[in-house]
């Protein structure tokens, strides 16, 4: 009884390699060569605590296991091989390679067991090097031929990516036999070669070789990889007639790639007929479901699976909560969550599914509280958060959260992926700046996806000249870099920029889709290109047969609008094939306002009441058109909604974001604010600068309205840039609603008399101020 742990190690040999253990027992006269069994053999070693020696490393006790062994191991390779798969079976394989030079040191020869393992762990570790040295040993000791020790050489070749180099040693070996065909075919299929797989397994057939189940499940997974589905249908067809359609493993195999395959008709019909079905079967087709957008049967299986007294595993969570998170399902994905506190199936993978289910369902509380619950946080659990508040318009605590990160593991590229657009939402340049440093010293900007995101982190920060710079040193562009860069000189009005850059794009050949549609559209609508637009929108609806979205549809209105073609905006909404949304309808409102319609504008302002009666960037728009119209009591009336319900602007200075509201002296420096602003109205004045003071929204004289005009927040921010920025600096400022005109008219004085240039985002585009200028022309 004490040696039935080196027993069962035995016996989980391979026939071959129980023949080769037993020649070294043969060879080391270590036991009773009369005997038959392989349990008879190992009762009656003659070696001291090998029992306790087996009895350890079964266990996984590798420590105590590696006291005995060096006190018994010597020159026995026997009990060297069981070491060395110890620590390979336990995950350390690094130690098994160690252990290996340990062995050639002492001087003992190794055996094709040794070899075996050896090249499975040089695989895993990727020790490609190594195992080239090892190969020509292997010669010397003539073992070239063994099937088994190049099956293994074979394997580790495809574990380093070196395919050419498996496929040159399966070519040379004399005899192959079933395990040869079946590493050949997972190895191509995990090198994402699939094809070259399924040529093997039609070389495989014409051979005199039978296939057997592991063959059948390797080719399927290879069709799986490669996604096509007649290949899969072929094999399963195939394997109907060999009968391995009553084996359950090479059934799960068969459904899982039927869904990777997006065939959930024929994966559901696998899973019917099989008779017998393991919680792999359920997690396959749920899985499936999961991924081809099916969340709600995937969630109805998953409460089946329940029924049928099926116990889910962590695979099984993590895919249903996938699928919660998929589609919303923020009650279903709590009871998940319930089943799993309740089962104790809590692990980092679980933990990271669930935050990510809360995260997309929009509750961070609790996705928060999974993360602060998790003891051990990977890259993916911080990636995860940081990404869930950004998607979730919680900016500042996911700058938060990525600072706190930084004092507890190293960023990835993902995670620069995930906090650019949070920089980008509050323009905050100087976050931006210190993550496009880390990027540059990290060596990741040869990942295209980071580098259009930082693209686009300096075109919403104001910085357009850098994104052009970075632009232009991008030498591998795709679709996303182009369109980036075209949306952020449309955001910064300079429409004739955009469209140069579209035409660079069309002739390096580069395909259009429906966003590059929109960046030039929008681009023909800041230049006042109204037949050009027209012409483009033509383009894309009947030549490139591309539906329009309510983004085409905002920028052709938009485009209209701003041309004075007001009543053709009109019926053009009219005739939309999609309901217009308040995007539509607002570009309608400003081209009202700019070319002062103001019965249009009332119907339109009525729309837009129903879509949003709480956004106040809408009254404040009529408000305007009134009171241009010198419309008093209009004006009032929407004054009394507007009163309670101000805007915002933000600038940032030191890493620090200081927030301003409309009439608010909360700042410290708000006296030294309030005095600025009035000095350089007073020089307005004495300059004679042009100024549109109706847009203060109450019909006063002229010092009551500059005193409401100087509590705007946007010009609370600018005079705090004036005060704390040193001379010359840019200023800098984000605003949540749509600049006013009167400050609008202040900004152009302080660019030009100060002598300073000022970048002030509002909730539509970027006003570049300079010399008394801005770049929207006045629109």
């Amino acid at each position: 009884m004490l040696l039935t742990k080196t027993t069962t190690i035995f016996l989980q040999l391979s026939p071959n390699h129980q023949i080769e253990t037993q020649k070294h027992l043969i060879r080391h006269k270590t036991f009773n060569l009369q005997l038959k069994s392989p349990s008879q053999l190992l009762s009656r070693t003659k070696i001291p605590n090998i029992s306790r020696f087996c009895k350890h490393v079964s266990c996984g006790d590798m420590k105590q296991g590696r006291r005995i062994f060096v006190t018994i191991a010597k020159d026995n390779v026997f009990i060297w091989n069981l070491m060395m798969n110890a620590y390979a079976k336990t995950g350390d394989y690094g130690e098994s390679v160690s252990l290996f030079k340990l062995m050639l040191e002492t001087g003992v020869e190794p055996d094709s067991y040794t070899l075996t393992c050896l090249f499975k762990c040089l695989g895993a570790v990727g020790d490609g090097n190594l195992g080239e040295v090892v190969r020509g040993y292997v010669l010397k000791l003539g073992l070239g031929f063994d099937v088994t020790v190049m099956n293994s050489v074979i394997g580790m070749c495809f574990k380093g990516g070196r395919v050419d180099n498996a496929r040159k040693v399966f070519d040379k070996m004399p005899d192959r036999d079933v395990v040869s065909f079946n590493t050949m075919i997972s190895g191509y299929a995990a090198n994402g070669l699939g094809s070259e797989g399924f040529r093997v397994f039609e070389e495989m057939i014409g051979s005199e070789l039978s296939v057997d189940l592991g063959t059948m499940v390797v080719v399927v997974a290879a069709c799986a990889n490669m996604g096509v589905v007649t290949l899969g249908r072929m094999v399963h067809g195939y394997a109907v007639k060999g009968g391995f359609d009553k084996e359950m493993k090479f059934n799960n195999t068969l459904l899982d790639m039927y869904a990777k395959c997006g065939d959930m008709d024929s994966a559901l019909k696998v899973f019917k007929n099989m008779s017998e079905r393991s919680v792999v079967s359920w997690t396959s087709l749920i899985a499936g479901y999961a991924r081809d957008g099916g969340s709600d049967e995937a969630i109805d299986l998953f409460l089946e699976m329940k029924k049928e007294g099926v116990k889910p595993d962590m695979f099984t969570v993590t895919s249903i909560l996938h699928a919660c998170a998929s589609n919303g399902s923020l009650e279903k994905g709590k009871e998940v969550h319930d089943y799993i506190k309740e089962n104790q199936m809590q692990s980092l993978a679980v933990s990271n599914a669930l935050m990510d289910m809360y995260a997309k369902c929009g509750s961070m509380e609790d996705a928060y509280s999974v993360f602060s619950d998790t003891r051990f946080k990977d890259i993916v659990s911080w990636n995860t958060m940081i990404g869930g508040y950004s998607k979730n318009c919680l900016p500042n605590k996911a700058l938060d959260l990525f600072t706190q990160m930084q004092r507890e593991i190293t960023p990835d590229n993902v995670t620069m992926t995930c906090v650019l657009p949070v920089c980008a939402s509050l323009a905050a340049l100087n976050k931006g700046q210190e993550i496009h440093g880390h990027i540059l010293r990290k060596g990741l900007t040869s990942d295209l996806y980071l580098v259009n995101t930082l693209i686009d982190m300096f075109v919403k920060c104001g910085r357009l000249f850098v994104a052009k710079s970075l632009f232009d040193l991008t030498l591998a562009k795709n679709q996303v870099t182009w369109t980036v860069m075209i949306a952020g000189y449309c955001m910064h009005g300079f429409g004739h920029e955009a469209i140069s850059t579209f035409k660079q794009m069309h002739e390096k050949g580069i395909k259009l889709n429906e966003a590059s549609f929109t960046s030039i559209l929008s681009a023909r609508s800041h230049s006042g290109l109204v037949q050009e637009g027209w012409k483009f929108y033509n383009i894309m609806v009947n030549e490139c047969k591309i539906e329009p979205k309510l983004e085409h549809y905002g920028c052709m209105v938009d485009l209209l609008s701003r041309g004075g073609k007001l009543s053709e905006a009109y019926k053009f909404i009219k005739k939309m094939t999609i309901k217009p949304d308040v995007t539509i309808w607002s570009a309608l409102l400003c081209g009202c306002r700019f070319h002062h319609d103001v019965k249009l504008a009332e119907i339109v302002a009525e729309r837009i009441f129903e879509l949003e009666p709480e956004n106040m960037g809408y009254y404040v728009l009529l408000a305007n058109i009134y009171s241009e119209a010198e419309k008093w009591e209009e004006v009032q009336t929407l004054r009394d909604e507007i009163r309670n319900n101000r805007g915002c602007s933000w600038i940032d200075i030191k890493g620090k974001v200081n927030i301003f509201v409309a009439g608010s002296k909360d700042n410290p420096e708000a006296k030294k604010i309030e005095s600025l602003l009035e000095n350089l109205m007073v020089d307005m004045k004495k300059d004679g600068f042009s100024r549109k003071l109706k847009y203060a929204l109450v019909d006063k004289d002229d010092m009551e309205k500059e005193a409401i005009v100087c509590g705007h927040s946007e010009m609370l921010a600018i005079g705090f840039g004036l005060l704390k920025l040193p001379p010359g600096r840019t200023i800098r400022v984000t605003k949540n609603v749509k600049v006013c005109s009167d400050c609008h008219e202040m900004a152009k004085y302080i660019s030009k008399n100060v002598g300073r240039q000022i970048v002030l985002r509002d909730s539509n585009w970027f006003h570049h101020f300079k010399d008394g200028f801005c770049s929207c022309r006045g629109y």
